[in-house]
């Protein structure tokens, strides 16, 4: 007899690692004080217009690639269309951010999560690998591009 992972669990579960990765840590995955918010909130406008490396995309484009990312994924999961997507546009184009452009790509990428946040509490089923995945998958791409930006702090400020 196959045993099942009740939804209230997997969905339980799924929100606490998403808050983890964006606001609050639980001890998971990240230190304390790492979290996505927690880490933007050490970052001027100027130090996130810098290029990682010299020939990198600047902070304030992988902040904008991951609330792309999450809106992409929340559309695709409420529609179940799954459309093509220029993923380099916003590394070719985002670069220098004012004061204002850099409040303004953080509290995008709040209105992200927190429209992810809202598709976890409406998911009364996980039908599939697909949405299963799909999931998942936002935590991990959050996680991966948050490991890069903490990375780029160590050599901005030293």
């Amino acid at each position: 007899m196959p045993t099942q992972i009740e939804v209230e669990h997997f969905s339980r579960a799924l929100y606490d690692l998403l808050d983890e990765a964006f606001d609050n840590v639980h001890g998971y995955f990240l230190d304390p004080g790492t979290s996505m918010f927690e880490t933007l909130a050490t970052i001027s406008a100027a130090e996130a217009s810098i290029p990682v490396g010299g020939k990198c995309a600047t902070l304030a484009a992988q902040v904008k690639h991951v609330a792309f990312y999450l809106d992409v994924l929340e559309k695709a999961v409420r529609t179940q269309q799954f459309e093509p997507q220029d993923w380099g546009k916003i590394w070719r184009e985002t670069s220098a951010v004012s004061p204002d452009e850099w409040e303004a790509l953080k509290a995008d990428l709040r209105a992200s999560y927190d429209r992810i946040k809202a598709l976890v509490a409406d998911t009364t089923e996980w039908p599939s690998e697909r949405e299963i995945g799909g999931a998942i998958a936002a935590i991990v791409h959050t996680a991966y591009h948050l490991g890069e930006i903490r990375q780029a702090l160590c050599s901005i400020k030293g």
